[in-house]
């Protein structure tokens, strides 16, 4: 809470240099800057401030609370997933927000405010589109509509949690040639090797016989 002397004194300095919003915090170290420049409009409007304490401003904004609330509705009405993707509020504060937002989920535990029934034959997409992906899990879990844990989840519920999370990929090389068809030819080849051999062998014996005829 400011008092009044201290909401006047931001205001004066705010007013002395030139309105510069930076400068009067850092001059202070108070209020915010939002916090300030709703001071300045109420005391342009009555040249004055109201007497007593001011509550001090929100942590955070109205679009931030409607941004936070639009995810969480959004993205599977998870409430650790929305905390995770926009950094903030707190668990409380989010929690709260929800159930101003949607009074439905009033009497819902912390931390799964209202999650949503998925019919089993969605379930059993998911899990199947799961194992068979070439996307990442996110990028199918965001297809789907739902977050990525409850993908997860859903393969626990219904194949079990001992169930690996990724599909060994099929081998779709062609098959290898029988082990007969390979010795058939590694024969025909060591076949070739002795007749090239026996070839050169030949060639060679000429050649000598062909330099001792013409005295070289």
């Amino acid at each position: 809470m400011y008092s009044y002397d201290d909401r006047m004194r931001a205001v004066s300095l705010y007013i002395k240099l030139g309105r510069r919003v930076g400068a009067t915090i850092c001059q202070l170290g108070y209020p915010s800057k939002n916090a300030l420049k709703a001071w300045y409009r109420e005391y342009e409007q009555r040249l004055d401030l109201p007497a007593g304490a001011s509550p001090r401003p929100p942590k955070f904004t109205q679009a931030q609370k409607e941004a936070a609330v639009e995810h969480y509705r959004t993205h599977d009405r998870c409430i650790s997933a929305t905390m995770r993707a926009l950094g903030y509020p707190g668990r409380a504060t989010l929690t709260a927000w929800v159930r101003e937002a949607f009074p439905e989920t009033n009497t819902a535990t912390v931390g799964r405010v209202g999650r949503p029934r998925y019919p089993e034959a969605l379930k059993k997409i998911g899990v199947t589109e799961l194992y068979n992906r070439q996307e990442s899990a996110q990028a199918l879990a965001e297809k789907l509509g739902v977050c990525r844990p409850t993908l997860y989840n859903w393969k626990n519920q219904l194949l079990g949690p001992e169930a690996p999370a990724i599909m060994k990929r099929k081998n779709t090389s062609p098959p290898v040639p029988e082990r007969e068809e390979l010795e058939r030819q590694l024969e025909v080849l060591q076949r070739d090797i002795r007749q090239l051999q026996l070839e050169r062998d030949l060639l060679k014996k000429a050649t000598e016989l062909i330099k001792k005829g013409l005295g070289v």
